[in-house]
């Protein structure tokens, strides 16, 4: 049985992946700050900037694999904490790699498209990054930390992912300047009858390759079953507008279109840096090297739908 450690269990895209990996068999032990309603779960409670309390705790568990999901999730304490930052997303990394180089375990990174600069597209898994914002400078240093420090690494890079959060009951946030969680938000919206506005900007991520949290769960799952190490990216097949995800989430969760509006951001929230516009990925080496495929968008947002539906049922 393979034996995961996941952190960032509790967040959206990281209860996908211990989901994932649980239902494919494997024991998986979370470090957590808060609980977790899954009982195929084992949970510890951890502070995973204490990089002695992690090193035991890995130490003790003896992993096959470790897939680090964990973010400081604010981006205005992120810029008002430098420091704080820099320990949560690259420190971390940096003490995990130490961890699993000490148990012969496979380290996965999750990171983002945000790491390229918007004008890179479709960006492949061996395109050189180039960074806008704080969030794309952590994850590269966190990406770098991996490819220098662990004996065995992994990069899974995520973009503009839809789904369901399997640890909390409602929907996170409404909308950003990135992708994340906008089908779900305007499933939200337009199923009570709400219009929706959806932001369109220069100077927002206004094209992306969408993915379904739990099918990238799965795909890292191939990656450790496998123990490919490099980077990956595990998103979709084609990239699309926030209008057209969002023309095609009605279409899909049959709802009225006429409730959705379009226009520039809301004031306020403002993420800093240049926001990358176009952060298109391609995935042809993932899938040559995995034997995966994968999913068109209607794919991502129908699975979606049979998720959200489950969880209500």
């Amino acid at each position: 049985m393979m034996r995961a450690y996941v952190t960032g269990a509790t967040g959206f895209v990281g209860s996908n992946i211990a989901a994932a990996f649980a239902a494919e068999g494997a024991d998986v032990h979370c470090p957590v700050r808060s609980d977790h309603p899954d009982p195929r779960l084992s949970l510890e409670r951890l502070d995973v900037l204490d990089p002695a309390a992690v090193i035991a705790s890995v130490e003790r568990r003896r992993p096959d694999v470790i897939v680090h999901s964990m973010i400081l999730n604010d981006h205005d304490l992120m810029y008002a904490d430098r420091r704080l930052a820099w320990q949560c997303y690259v420190g971390t990394t940096e003490t995990l790699a130490d961890a699993a180089n000490r148990v012969g375990a496979l380290l996965i990174l999750v990171s983002t498209d945000w790491v390229f600069d918007g004008t890179q597209g479709p960006a492949a898994e061996d395109t050189p990054p180039n960074p806008t914002t704080l969030y794309g400078v952590l994850k590269l240093a966190s990406e770098e930390a991996v490819r220098h420090l662990a004996t065995r690494g992994a990069v899974a890079r995520v973009s503009a992912v839809q789904g369901h959060h399997l640890a909390r009951p409602t929907t996170v946030r409404r909308q950003d300047r990135g992708f994340g969680y906008l089908a779900a938000s305007i499933v939200d919206a337009l199923a009570e009858g709400r219009t929706f506005t959806v932001w369109e900007a220069p100077d927002i991520n206004n094209v992306a390759t969408p993915s379904l949290a739990s099918e990238c769960g799965r795909v890292m799952h191939r990656i450790a079953a496998i123990g490919a190490t490099g980077v990956f990216h595990c998103c979709g097949a084609e990239p699309v507008t926030r209008r057209q995800l969002a023309e095609l989430t009605c279409d899909v969760f049959d709802l009225d279109r006429s409730l959705l509006r379009y226009g520039p951001p809301e004031p306020g929230g403002m993420e800093r840096g240049v926001v990358p516009y176009d952060t298109t990925l391609s995935t042809a080496i993932t899938s040559e090297r995995l034997g995966t495929t994968p999913l068109t968008t209607r794919l991502i947002l129908e699975r979606f739908k049979e998720e959200r539906l489950g969880t209500e049922g």
